[in-house]
């Protein structure tokens, strides 16, 4: 289709397009959006993902909160919940090949995955399809005709291909078959538009092709920026510890928010709320607005009011936090280093080590300065180790 003879759109479908457009990187292709818009009809609006991990974090729902958009403006979100392309795996953006995960485990990160996608979707105009359904039934023969759709030389093009190529690390000859799969989802669910990341592109085009090829209306390609991590730098992964998962409690949202850059900050606000940062704010407020509609938009609006208050209540006031989790310690008296792997503060007797010796860890408001100090937890006594963990502590 063509982008020239695109019809006039009303008013409403003008601010429509406007809408569902905005915050985007590329559209392929507005032309062919207004075509579908004109049509009155509500749109099938694919987003897929791959059950690899049991957790959604906040840089997977941006591509979400579009295609909540959508079913706002009245079209029809189709959920693909990748069972059979996660025993592959996405190759886009990977420097090795994936490590094979089971059934059962995929099984289990497909259920929490639809539990976690509904804090952003509308249930109701959401239709959840497992692609399983489809690919599971395939023959060899079927699988072998699905792959004289693609090109191998196209794939082998692929930038992520290409650094591995010449890094001299293998290729696994079913991650060239991925993008052939996910290009097949969008024909099986007869996709008008396909939602991803701006690295999902090439995923993304090989769906219009294959519709293409299969007599298919082309679907409208859309992406959307990617969400840097907390560390600033990297694409936000479980794998780099990065994230924030959209199961985590109020307060962790809120206090690994508060953590980020002033740079970082003044990226995430425009991607997550399509706003600038209001520059008449101090950026410690700025900062705090942003946490707490983060966590307003995951949990509630009064869980992200409690969770700046409680914030404020210990770093701003310098009070104790209103809930403390209790442990009875092992021994009495306890090396000071063994209480913080007892109760989780470290996860290793260096690690415990170094939070004592950066001066990092308090009892009852006194600093720890001695790595063999000795607690004595007769009469209880809180733990604090670094800005955010507490604990108090009694003697068995």
């Amino acid at each position: 289709m063509s982008d020239v003879a695109t019809p006039e759109l009303s008013a409403e479908l003008t601010s429509q397009l406007a809408q569902l457009t905005g915050g985007t990187e590329e559209t392929h292709s507005i032309g062919e959006l207004k075509k579908k818009l004109a049509s009155g009809r509500p749109l099938r609006v694919k987003f897929g993902v791959d059950p690899t991990a049991p957790d959604i974090h906040i840089g997977h729902t941006v591509p979400m909160l579009k295609l909540r958009e959508f079913q706002d403006a009245g079209h029809i979100a189709v959920l693909i919940i990748g069972d059979f392309t996660a025993s592959i795996g996405d190759p886009t953006g990977r420097d090795s090949t994936r490590p094979e995960l089971s059934p059962e485990a995929i099984a289990a990160n497909a259920k929490t995955y639809q539990a976690q996608a509904f804090k952003i979707l509308d249930p109701a105009k959401t239709e959840v399809v497992f692609n399983g359904e489809w690919f599971g039934k395939m023959t060899a023969v079927d699988l072998l005709q699905l792959q004289r759709r693609g090109n191998a030389t196209q794939m082998l093009q692929r930038r992520d291909f290409q650094e591995r190529r010449e890094a001299g690390r293998p290729i696994a000859m079913h991650e060239l078959t991925y993008p052939l799969l996910q290009g097949w989802d969008s024909v099986v669910v007869r996709a008008d538009v396909e939602l991803g990341a701006t690295e999902q592109l090439f995923n993304l085009l090989i769906g219009r092709d294959m519709q293409q090829q299969v007599g298919q209306e082309p679907q409208v390609v859309m992406t959307v920026p990617i969400l840097e991590g907390t560390d600033g730098v990297n694409k936000m992964s479980k794998s780099l510890g990065n994230t924030i998962p959209v199961n985590d409690s109020p307060e962790e949202m809120f206090g690994k928010t508060m953590r980020i850059s002033d740079e970082l900050m003044a990226r995430w606000y425009p991607i997550l709320f399509a706003e600038p940062v209001d520059a008449a704010l101090h950026p410690m407020e700025a900062k705090k607005r942003l946490a707490e509609r983060i966590v307003a938009r995951f949990h509630d609006a009064a869980a992200g009011a409690a969770a700046r208050a409680g914030f404020e209540r210990v770093f701003s006031q310098g009070q104790l936090p209103t809930e403390i989790p209790e442990f009875t310690a092992s021994e009495n008296p306890i090396p000071i280093l063994k209480l913080m792997q007892e109760v989780k503060a470290a996860a290793s007797g260096s690690e415990a080590r170094r939070l004592v010796t950066q001066g990092g860890v308090t009892l009852d408001g006194v600093k720890v300065v001695d790595p063999a100090t000795a607690v004595d937890c007769a009469a209880g006594v809180v733990l604090k180790c670094g800005k955010r963990f507490f604990a108090k502590v009694r003697a068995a």
